[in-house]
């Protein structure tokens, strides 16, 4: 079976890489194709896939397809492709905003298609993504667009009326944590600390945080407790958050995400 990749972008690349790696897909048996010859020759000597500019023929030669272009891109490519496409061939979406009826609208015709949002640390085999079939979509392939997902990261299943908030809790959210990290380090650099040396601190603390949630099972809240002691430091830091309203911005930045998206 061969995947096309319409759209050759980071986001592709990543996913690219993550087939491979798993041997879900050997290069041979992907082809991608993007208006960029650069961004298709490097992928062509990275990973050594198959490249076009003719989106078409990239169609005719695919099973499955992933749309991955931008989302004022992508009524141009849908009417570019609709001819060549059936309902025989799996699409898989990672297009941003665009929802699975409007996506179908768009090809004028029925589709089978998962509409999907991954994330940026995909690039490190460390993604989360949120799929959701759309109507036709059979169990098997649905367990197949999982599988391809998960060679770059974690996936979860969700309604598609929850991809807004997949899009401010996931999708975007790694904009907000490495300004924290960001943050953090020149904290530690008014400390004195060298900024190297302030940015490996800040990044495993919070790759361990993470880390610590995820296999203990364990509340925020109550890894937050175990850290502030009596009287203590960190109890003074986390006061001064909740003063200056640490976790009501995170909040409404991840609301203001959320309505653009649902604009999108």
């Amino acid at each position: 079976m061969k995947i096309g990749f319409i759209g050759c972008g980071n986001m592709a690349r990543a996913i690219i890489s993550g087939l491979i790696a798993s041997k879900t897909f050997a290069p041979e048996e992907i082809i991608a194709s993007d208006k960029s010859e650069a961004a298709l020759n490097e992928a062509a000597e990275k990973f050594g896939i198959n490249t076009t500019t003719n989106n078409c023929a990239l169609v005719l030669e695919s099973e499955m397809l992933l749309l991955a272009v931008k989302p004022q891109i992508l009524p141009a490519v849908a009417e570019e492709i609709a001819d060549v496409v059936d309902e025989s061939k799996l699409i898989i979406s990672i297009v941003a905003g665009q929802d699975i009826k409007k996506i179908t609208e768009l090809f004028g015709k029925k589709i089978k298609l998962v509409r999907t949002m991954p994330n940026t640390p995909a690039l490190v085999g460390a993604g989360m993504t949120a799929m959701s079939p759309g109507p036709g979509v059979t169990p098997v392939e649905a367990q197949y667009a999982q599988k391809i997902l998960e060679s770059f990261g974690e996936v979860e299943v969700v309604p598609e009326h929850l991809m807004d908030a997949v899009c401010a809790v996931s999708g975007s959210s790694p904009a907000y944590v490495a300004m924290f990290i960001e943050a953090m380090a020149d904290g530690a650099v008014l400390e004195g600390m060298p900024r190297a040396q302030a940015y490996k601190f800040a990044t495993q603390a919070v790759i361990g945080t993470a880390k610590l949630i995820m296999e203990t099972g364990k509340h925020p809240g109550e890894i937050k407790d175990m850290v502030c002691s009596p009287a203590g430091t960190t109890i003074e830091a986390v006061r001064l958050l909740e003063e200056r309203g640490f976790r009501s911005a995170v909040i409404e930045c991840m609301d203001a995400c959320a309505e653009v998206s649902k604009k999108l």
